[in-house]
């Protein structure tokens, strides 16, 4: 994340000024902005060419005077001459909270785009260096928000005093939540939520670590969950689409070193929704997915702890769709299988070779390590030699290498990959993927079609 050099927030001018010093089209403008506050707007220019008809603002057709400042709360300069000195010089010693129009070096601070929805506001702010991309951003989110949700945030407000005084801090939450979802009218959310002190797990697909792969369900219940309880494989980007004050966990299990054994991390689920928390549980691409997660449903089940799953993107899919690699086609492929190389025995070997050789594709997950001794022990069992492999480090990511070959080269251990999880796939099908951005397996070149 990168750092801001302005501070966000929402500046409070009920009962206050705002003085605007100008009287032009930029006046006019920011003028427009005012007018949607509580505020007094005066306007001071020694002439006024634009037209503010229609804006309850007060207009002085004079030169500035210091004492116009006097109580202002916000201080534009719209214009040019000898003024608008004089307000830039004075706020060397008064130091007000200054504007100056298309002059970001000498403002105190800036003006965002804005979405209207009072007493609801969307701002978007690019500090000045891209009000373009700034104006495209609101307009998405102009299209995504209903015009309604002003009258929901003043619902809310008239709300307030009396949830506060019959709801806990987290069911006060849970109940804001749950009538902005629309799950319900709120009288009866507000004595639902009187008595529930219920926690959840929800057992969420991070993706291959792209936040943008996320799911919307899986970014909803992030913003709802009290805390996040993520593998060590998740980024930080994905965790920080949760709530900002929801608790962190890492519970990191990475090859040769586990923080928490799978039994504690069971154990840490159950606690935490007897507590009546909403924990989410963020696992590295699909939680069904040599993801263990079997077993903490188990755990669940067993306290009776109520829980959903979210899926999310696995690997192998999100190496397949970085190599455009039809995993399955027709006359090809007719099937993928996901498997792990790790611990592979010699049935399960024997049966990976005669899939291969009738066309089916496999997708190896967590096999960069053993990936030399798979291949050649593929290779005694009758694979051949020449069939292709691509592998794919740290699929769906920026970071994204991938290496083409066959079981053959890459069984010789030539091979050298970056550091990251990697899906390594055999099978026909890969020779259709685009693989044109891959570093060969061995020295021997192999072609895609």
């Amino acid at each position: 994340m990168g750092e801001l050099n302005t501070f966000p927030v929402s500046y409070k001018v009920q009962g206050q000024r705002i003085v605007i010093i100008g009287g032009g089209e930029e006046a006019l403008a920011k003028a427009r902005l005012a007018v949607k506050t509580t505020a007094s707007v005066v306007i001071i220019s020694r002439k006024f060419t634009a037209n503010f008809s229609g804006l309850a603002v007060e207009l002085n057709e004079r030169a500035f005077e210091d004492s116009d400042l006097d109580g202002a709360a916000l201080v534009f300069v719209a214009e040019t001459g000898p003024d608008a000195e004089r307000v830039k010089n004075l706020n060397k010693t008064r130091h007000m909270a200054l504007n100056v129009v298309d002059s970001p070096e000498e403002c105190d601070f800036y003006v965002p785009s804005i979405v209207d929805r009072a007493p609801l506001t969307v701002v978007v702010s690019t500090e000045c260096d891209a009000p373009v991309l700034a104006r495209l951003v609101r307009a998405r989110i102009e299209a995504l928000l209903s015009p309604d949700l002003g009258k929901l945030a003043r619902a809310a407000g008239a709300l307030r005093d009396r949830v506060a005084s019959a709801l806990s801090k987290r069911q006060q939450r849970r109940f804001y939540e749950d009538l902005v979802t629309g799950a319900g009218d709120a009288e009866a959310l507000l004595e639902a939520r009187s008595s529930d002190e219920t926690g959840e797990v929800w057992l969420i697909g991070a993706g291959p670590g792209a936040e943008d792969l996320l799911t919307l369900r899986a970014q909803r219940l992030l913003q709802a969950a009290d805390v996040i309880v993520h593998d060590q494989l998740v980024p930080e980007a994905v965790i920080e689409m949760g709530r900002r004050d929801a608790d962190r966990i890492s519970v990191g299990k990475k090859k040769g070193h586990h923080s928490f054994t799978q039994a504690e991390i069971n154990g840490l689920l159950v606690r935490l929704a007897g507590e009546g928390k909403r924990v989410a549980r963020l696992k590295s691409g699909d939680p069904m997915v040599f993801g263990r997660v079997g077993e903490e449903i188990a755990a669940l089940r067993r306290a009776g702890v109520p829980y959903q799953i979210v899926p999310g993107i696995t690997a192998a899919l999100a190496a397949a769709a970085d190599t455009a690699t039809p995993v399955t086609l027709r006359k090809v492929s007719s099937g993928v299988i996901f498997a792990t190389a790790h611990g592979a025995d010699s049935e399960e070997l024997d049966h990976w070779a005669a899939l291969a050789g009738s066309g089916i594709t496999l997708a190896l997950y967590m096999g960069k390590s053993v990936a030399v001794a798979t291949a050649a022990m593929l290779l005694e069992r009758g694979m051949s030699e020449t069939l292709p492999a691509g592998i794919v480090v740290n699929a769906g990511r920026r970071d994204r290498s991938f290496h083409l070959g066959t079981v053959g080269a890459l069984a010789s251990g030539e091979a050298e990959m970056a550091d990251g999880p990697a899906i390594i796939f055999i099978g026909e099908a890969v020779a259709h993927g685009d693989w044109s951005q891959a570093t060969q397996i061995a020295e021997q070149e192999f072609k895609v079609a």
